[in-house]
This record gives structure tokens, C-alpha cells and sequence, in this order.
């Protein structure tokens, strides 16, 4: 062999090294509702530091940001869905039909100016908890935005993925790590009697910020040795450390609302975080989906991001 051959299988095997040897990067969205626009202004901030996470994990509307971002789109395409589409239409299945209407009513369902306030089961079957949105249009709407109809592994996506639902009857938390992708989605955004719960494998699924709406240790078991983790939340809980259960033998919801065992997780999850970006907004709520609100939060997430321009910068390098 030629001394150039053993030139360019070495060069080869030092770069399948040092590839081997880079830290990989696990990028967490929280939950939060319309506060999620300000996820978007931390993607601005992290691509124009040239960080590419390598696994994503994401809750409620972390969910749907991280899961558009893991199947390709990249921030400019989020913060123009997030200023074009008519939010308050989509996350409240509004009928547009009715919108002038007092009070009307429709295969089951109660609208006041076309907004459903109450929806009657169809079946014996349907989950006890059935909430007032079905959730449609958003469902519709993401699965023409992910392109993806069918079942998947989420691994095999551009950057691997995973989101946090929680199944009521336990209620235990549920990592999603494949089948189809938009309602995985939907499932982890279905706020308990607000939206309606989706039915999977024989499970009741809702929003997995009951659970873990910082999931920091999620991307962690995916292998992720560095965790940037962008929270809405801001807030530290003071850990509960009884429960219902124990002193009055209830358990499901009520126990989980005395106990609140996701506050415990969410601490141990902000701290766990190596870069942890909070964007500052007070003044904002989960329902901000108006043009103005989402274009200032989207501001309010640069702003987080570049006060932590040089913890990012050192991840980088």
C-alpha cells in the first residue's frame, strides 16, 4: 500500500474519532401554551450560534415546536406559523359557521358565538374525562405540517424525538417514541377537560405537563450528554411530600392534585439542565395567542437565548 492510502485511512479513522468523542446535545422544549412562541426566539439564537442538537424532547406545546424542529423546519418557518395561522380558531376547534351566534347548538356540541363549550358523549366508552375541544383542526393541521400520516419510529426522524403525554388512569407519564407523529402530538397537548383525551394501546392519554413539563431527564435517557432546556415555567416549586392516597386511601386526579409529583420532577429537571434558558413572561399567559402577544414572546425568547450567548457558544466549540 501507498504511503498516501495510509494517509487517507488514517485521516478517516481520527475524524470517526473525534465524531465518536463530541458531546451530544439534548435540546428540551417545556410546556406552556402560547408561551411556546418564545421557544422559537431561542431557536433563532441557538442556529445562529451553529447549535444542531442531537436529540429532542418536548411537553405540550414543547412538544409540537420540538417535534416540527425534529421533522426538518427550522426557526424562520415556526415564526412565520406561529404570526400567520388564526391560533385561537385551531386550539379551540372554533366553528366559524356559528361565530355569530349567541348560543347554538350542533351534533352534540353547545357554542357560544362558535366557540364549544360542552360536548355530550357519543358512546358509553368514550373517556370519563372527554373535554369540551376535540382538538380537530390542530390535529389536521399537524399532520400536514409534519407530513407524516402513518406510524414511525421517532428515532428515524432528521433529529431523534420524544414527547411526554401522561395516561390518566394511573395517571402514570408516557414517553412517546414512535407511532404517528401528530397524534403523539396531540396527545401531549390535550389539556385534562379542556381538550379530549386521546385513546392509544388501551391508555387515556392528556397533556404530559402533569407529569414532567420540563423533561430534562427524557432527553438525558435518550443519551444526551449536554442539555439546553428552554422553560416557560420560571417557577420553583416547593416539593409535596404526602399524598391522598396515604391518608385517605383516594388516588387518580385528586391525589395527583394534593401531591403534585411534577413539581419534584420539575425542580430536579431545572437543575439537571446544563444551559437553562427562561424567558421572562410575566404579563403573558397560556391562551396569548394574539398576533401582537406572539410576536413580543418570540422576543422575549432572543432576548433569554442571547444572555446565555456564551454559555452556547462554549457547547459549540
Amino acid at each position: 500500500m501507498t504511503r498516501k492510502w495510509w494517509v487517507m485511512v488514517w485521516l478517516f479513522m481520527a475524524a470517526m474519532t473525534m465524531q465518536a468523542q463530541q458531546p451530544k446535545i439534548g435540546l428540551v422544549f417545556g410546556g406552556g401554551g402560547a408561551k411556546g412562541a418564545a421557544e422559537i426566539g431561542v431557536l433563532k439564537v441557538l442556529e445562529e450560534v451553529g447549535i444542531r442538537p442531537d436529540y429532542i424532547a418536548g411537553t405540550s406545546i414543547g412538544s409540537i415546536v420540538g417535534g416540527l424542529y425534529a421533522v426538518g423546519y427550522r426557526s424562520a418557518q415556526l415564526d412565520s406559523l406561529f404570526r400567520s395561522q388564526e391560533w385561537l380558531t385551531l386550539l379551540t376547534d372554533r366553528n366559524n359557521e356559528l361565530k355569530n351566534e349567541p348560543l347554538a347548538q350542533e351534533d352534540g356540541v353547545t357554542y357560544i358565538f362558535g366557540f364549544p363549550i360542552s360536548r355530550k358523549k357519543k358512546t358509553s366508552n368514550e373517556p370519563r374525562l372527554i373535554g369540551a375541544l376535540n382538538g380537530d383542526q390542530i390535529s389536521e393541521l399537524l399532520e400536514r405540517k409534519t407530513g407524516i400520516t402513518g406510524e414511525v419510529d421517532f428515532d428515524s426522524l432528521p433529529i431523534p424525538f420524544r414527547c411526554v403525554t401522561v395516561d390518566i388512569n394511573g395517571p402514570t407519564e408516557v414517553v412517546m417514541s414512535k407511532g404517528n407523529l401528530a397524534r403523539a402530538l396531540r396527545a401531549s397537548m390535550a389539556i385534562p377537560g379542556v381538550f379530549k383525551p386521546v385513546r392509544w394501546d388501551g391508555m387515556t392519554l392528556v397533556d404530559g405537563g402533569m407529569m414532567n413539563n420540563l423533561p430534562v431527564d427524557v432527553v438525558r435517557a435518550m443519551g444526551a450528554d449536554i442539555v439546553i432546556a428552554i422553560d416557560l415555567s420560571r417557577e420553583e416549586h416547593k416539593d409535596r411530600n404526602f399524598s391522598l392516597e396515604e391518608v385517605f386511601g383516594i388516588g387518580g386526579l385528586l391525589d395527583w392534585a394534593v401531591s403534585r409529583p411534577d413539581w419534584k420532577k420539575y425542580n430536579a429537571n431545572r437543575k439537571d439542565a446544563d444551559v437553562l434558558i427562561q424567558p421572562n413572561l410575566d404579563g403573558y399567559g397560556v391562551e396569548s395567542f394574539g398576533a401582537k402577544s406572539v410576536a413580543q414572546m418570540i422576543s422575549l425568547g432572543e432576548k433569554a437565548a442571547r444572555q446565555k450567548i456564551k454559555e452556547l457558544e462554549r457547547i459549540k466549540r
